[in-house]
């Protein structure tokens, strides 16, 4: 079940602690992707308070959100670049995509499958794509009040299980959100001295939600074909019977 585009904006753009969890969430993805100079980002789900960053150089920038989440413009202060998309049928071609990100997409979709297909179908040769989950082992995943505490939370084995079933090859992992999902004053104020700590201690050991970045495989995996049979030295070696 998606969640409402005005909730989601609200807790973005309206809350003191949706905007530290943007904060956390942007500064962890900033890491593995500190610029798309000249490339073309697209955002899925409620993606857009991570793609800011890119706006000012990468070649084209997409902000696409599902229909049964709805849409807002965005960004406010520049041309819009949101777009209100099928779930599984994005007005994109195939193979165009250099950075994708789905946030709030894949935890709340009833056909994830087909997601994730149409994720593979958009992303381009050496494209990369970046997959942000509740972690269900998380406190984020367990309180309501905020996004992550919707639709289906997920273990870092789960989550790339899905994604090699789908033709992704996982190859980073980082851990997001590690401050208290709480308002009150105390944990806010808290919340920068959690983040520290938490980039410091394995990767998704205890933060409320985890990344995983993945590329494209345009082959299937070794196994999946069966090698061609030789034939025998027995079959090589008999003699062909001769016409009577």
């Amino acid at each position: 079940m998606h969640l409402d585009v005005q909730d989601l904006r609200n807790f973005y753009y309206r809350s003191a602690l949706g905007r530290a969890a943007q904060a956390s969430l942007r500064g962890r993805m900033m890491e593995f992707w500190p610029e798309a100079k000249g490339q073309t980002v697209v955002g899925y789900g409620f993606a857009a308070p991570l793609l800011r960053p890119y706006l000012k150089d990468a070649r084209r920038v997409i902000a696409l959100m599902p229909g049964p989440q709805g849409v807002i413009p965005w960004p406010a202060d520049k041309d819009n670049v949101s777009v209100l998309t099928e779930e599984t049928l994005w007005p994109l071609e195939t193979g165009h995509v250099d950075k994708l990100v789905l946030l709030h997409g894949l935890e709340t979709s009833e056909r994830a499958s087909d997601l994730l297909e149409e994720c593979w179908r958009v992303l381009g040769p050496g494209g990369r794509a970046l997959f942000i989950v509740p972690n269900r082992a998380g406190l984020w995943a367990r309180r309501d009040r905020t996004p992550f505490g919707f639709g289906r939370p997920y273990s870092p084995g789960q989550l790339e299980t899905q994604l090699r079933k789908h033709q992704f090859l996982p190859e980073r992992h980082l851990g997001a959100l590690y401050q208290v999902p709480s308002a009150k004053r105390l944990w806010m104020k808290a919340g920068p001295a959690f983040e520290n700590i938490g980039r410091r201690v394995p990767a998704m050991m205890a933060g409320g939600a985890f990344m995983v970045e993945a590329t494209k495989l345009v082959y299937p995996p070794k196994g999946q074909i069966e090698p061609a049979r030789r034939p025998s030295a027995v079959s090589v070696l008999k003699p062909a019977a001769k016409a009577v």
